[in-house]
């Protein structure tokens, strides 16, 4: 008896029903992804995966422990906060709590941000929260004075610093040191919130 010869167009020894087992690979291009599928996420070569599959990974954000630049936003935030600060005062003729507050948030808060988790930025937002405030509320007596007197507040600042400062203590009372210990503690915890 005479074995079956099989039709041209099929293979000669298919295994398990595979119509692609006897077909030869294809020859390598020098590229290791050549050919594949783009497949579900963690198949090698998608973006955020490692070489050859593996565990997906996110980006390494950059380091944020610079000192210098932390400082000076510090610095910039003390001077635009204090400003504004003075500026309510002088506007309403009364310190206002949540505005130093704001103030040492403001501080310690652009301090953090920019200057990462050095603990020494706390410390220093809450020095220049002080600072800050201090200023907005010798600018806000200068801005009351200047309503009453032909002085401006330019003048009172760079001429007359000392009266100015006199007549800032005599209308100090305990509120008005209460808000230098908020604005601190508020810049601190500003910086600590914004390095997390």
């Amino acid at each position: 008896m005479s074995q079956p010869v099989p039709p041209p167009n099929q293979p000669q020894h298919p295994q398990d029903g595979n119509p692609y087992a006897g077909q030869q690979p294809a020859a390598p291009t020098g590229n290791p992804f050549a050919g594949q599928q783009p497949g579900p996420y963690g198949q090698p070569g998608q973006p955020g995966v490692q070489f050859g599959g593996g565990t997906p990974f996110a980006p390494v954000a950059p380091a944020r422990d610079n000192v210098g630049l932390g400082i000076l936003a510090a610095v910039v935030a003390a001077v635009v906060a204090g400003a504004v600060y003075g500026a309510i005062i002088g506007a309403t003729k009364h310190d206002i709590g949540y505005a130093a507050v704001g103030v040492g948030f403001v501080v310690g808060f652009a301090s953090g941000k920019v200057g990462g988790r050095n603990p020494a930025l706390p410390v220093l937002s809450a020095v220049f929260a002080l600072i800050a405030v201090y200023f907005g509320q010798l600018l806000g007596e200068a801005m009351i004075v200047a309503k009453d007197y032909p002085v401006t507040v330019s003048e009172l600042f760079f001429d007359h610093f000392g009266a100015l400062n006199e007549v800032w203590k005599a209308d100090s009372n305990f509120i008005s040191y209460l808000f230098f210990a908020v604005a601190a503690v508020a810049a601190f915890s500003g910086a600590k919130k914004a390095a997390e």
